[in-house]
């Protein structure tokens, strides 16, 4: 990052009042990932470049020169020690414990540490920092990060980037009940809790707090905040102890304002926030009182929030609704939208130039073969759901060359206990419209699906969305429409939905997936991708990868077809593939 871009970071979060920096080393740059230098902005500085903030010491110590005491600094640590990429060679504590002595050192006011489940592996490594022989963690507050459990695939899915360990006591706990979201959150509740209170049991210097990450589903932090006491029922003059602190700022421990016995009165009724962001809270054991109604009722579907906080009970990707606190468009910050590190994607994806290369990627993955992942695919194996409609999507893919990235088949009252498409609680029923959402040629989209799907037989069993890479947008509904494709029917509830589709969060995705095109361009095109040797005829190879994966971005549209019929398998694919057979008449 350039110093130009942070000093404007820290300036803006002082106009706005904000004391509290998380200070972390962060994803490479763009161009350290894929080394092109015509995406370097000649007009900068050169003074000014990435390689001054290389690791979170340097942004501690710039932080801390150019702006003395005035932020409380927090910096990054691993419980079980820190992992790059995919497949980590070694992970330890003990390889990281001299870079977090030096960051500690540089300025640091307190410590806050990646997820983890293994409790007994959090207090060892809490205890191995206060007994540390250089003394500089034997006061500073050190905060548990902590990530209630939503369902259990985000569960493995989430440790397996973060490498934190799942205790094999977590899994036998959950392994029963995987196919109940319902189960597995109350569940992660009791396991969450349980660590919290273990470490709440084990002595600290100072106030203890807790981070949470809650991937912006709030109910079971509040359950396990309401389990925990961690916002305590309080005395009478709550209020009035909360006023007294309105101006001192939570964690400012920098300088003068360093913390003794009694420079902070009432520990009971101080608040231990060391960040806030869109996807994670913190939360202290000495918090302020008289807050926790508020939180619960919206934790339990009633409040200023009602019914919307019961929308997240079953998170399910990006098919969710925009409305929804767990819903967040693209970060247009972010290095890479890709699934794998940029520089490991020519070897799983090659140098393709022509649609026919590009087909041939998609069918050997649907059929089970290398690459076991797709670019615009975050899981590294297919749904079991994918097999019942692979003939489907194969034809798809290969007909017309319209690339398939989501699907689902229909399904007409299943158990909600299905090996398959089962979910929820137990003693349910599960339903599933069809759908599909494929990449295809403009002109294919003009001149044969479109008018496909607004025929007089076709349109009244189908709606659609469609957009292109230039922000043009198109569908068959109004704004306003949202349409549920997986619901449920369970006891004692109301109907549930866990997938909806609809304008909004199409649009984000569209945008999303149309730069991942973007992101594919650049890997193989990347100066730093070239073979030993620089052979002239592979590097002309690459550069016509390149220029034909941009012409993909801009020359394809993006489209997401769903079938109303959903009994009996549903008519979705039938219809799509008559369309499809038009076209190649039209050959």
């Amino acid at each position: 990052m350039r110093r130009k871009v942070v000093d404007e970071a820290l300036e803006a979060a002082k106009a706005l009042g904000v004391m509290n920096i998380l200070a972390l080393r962060g994803d490479a740059p763009r161009e350290h990932e894929y080394r092109l230098i015509e995406e370097r902005n000649a007009e900068e500085d050169e003074r000014d470049g990435n390689e001054e903030f290389t690791w979170a010491i340097d942004l501690v110590r710039y932080i801390r020169k150019t702006h003395g005491d005035y932020f409380c600094i927090g910096v990054a640590a691993y419980p079980e020690g820190h992992a790059d990429e995919s497949y980590p060679r070694e992970q330890d504590l003990k390889h990281d414990l001299p870079h977090l002595v030096e960051k500690t050192k540089a300025g640091a006011d307190f410590i806050m540490t990646q997820l983890f489940y293994d409790v007994n592996a959090y207090l060892k490594f809490e205890k191995d920092l206060r007994e540390h022989e250089s003394g500089v963690f034997a006061d500073i507050p050190i905060i548990p990060g902590l990530m209630p459990i939503q369902s259990f695939d985000i569960l493995k899915r989430t440790t397996k980037l973060s490498h934190a360990k799942l205790p094999i006591e977590l899994l036998d706990r959950l392994e029963g009940v995987k196919g109940d979201d319902e189960a597995v959150k109350l569940a992660g509740v009791d396991a969450v809790s349980e660590i919290v209170e273990r470490i709440q049991q084990f002595e600290s210097n100072g106030p203890r707090g807790f981070h949470f990450y809650t991937l912006n589903l709030e109910k079971a932090v509040g359950y396990i905040v309401e389990r925990c006491r961690l916002i305590p029922q309080g005395r009478d003059d709550t209020d009035e102890q909360v006023n007294t602190f309105s101006d001192v700022p939570a964690l400012m421990l920098n300088g003068t304002n360093k913390p003794n016995a009694t420079s902070i009165p009432s520990l009971d009724a101080s608040v231990l926030d060391p960040t806030s962001s869109l996807s994670s809270a913190s939360s202290s054991l000495h918090t302020h009182s008289n807050r926790s109604p508020s939180i619960l009722t919206t934790t339990h579907g009633t409040g200023a929030l009602s019914r919307e906080a019961t929308w997240d009970d079953y998170p399910n990707g990006r098919f969710g609704d925009a409305r929804s606190p767990a819903f967040a468009p693209p970060l247009s910050y972010s290095p890479s939208t890709l699934p794998i590190p940029p520089h490991l994607a020519p070897r799983l994806w090659g140098n393709p130039t022509t649609p026919s290369a590009i087909t041939a990627l998609f069918t050997a993955h649907l059929s089970g073969n290398s690459p076991s992942q797709l670019p615009w695919s975050d899981s590294q194996s297919l749904s079991p759901e994918t097999a019942l409609i692979l003939p489907h999507l194969l034809a798809l893919n290969s007909r017309r060359d319209w690339w398939t990235i989501a699907s689902q088949p229909a399904v007409d009252g299943l158990p909600s206990s299905h090996s398959i498409h089962g979910w929820g609680p137990a003693g349910g029923f599960v339903f599933q419209k069809a759908f599909v959402e494929f990449f295809l040629l403009a002109s294919d989209w003009h001149q044969i699906l479109r008018p496909h799907l607004e025929s007089v037989n076709v349109r009244e069993q189908v709606s659609w969305y469609a957009a292109d890479d230039c922000g043009a947008f198109d569908s068959s509904e109004s704004s306003e429409a949202v349409h549920a494709v997986t619901w449920g029917m369970f006891p004692g509830k109301e109907i549930a939905t866990a997938t909806i589709v609809e304008e909004v969060s199409f649009r984000a995705w569209a945008e999303e997936a149309f730069g991942v095109w973007a992101e594919w361009a650049r890997c193989v095109g990347g100066v730093g991708n070239c073979e030993e040797g620089g052979e002239e005829g592979a590097a002309r190879k690459r550069s016509r990868a390149r220029e034909f994966l941009k012409e993909c971005k801009e020359g394809y549209w993006l489209v997401n077809v769903i079938g109303h019929e959903f009994r009996n398998g549903g008519n979705l694919w039938e219809l799509l593939l008559e369309a499809a057979e038009k076209g190649q008449q039209a050959r």
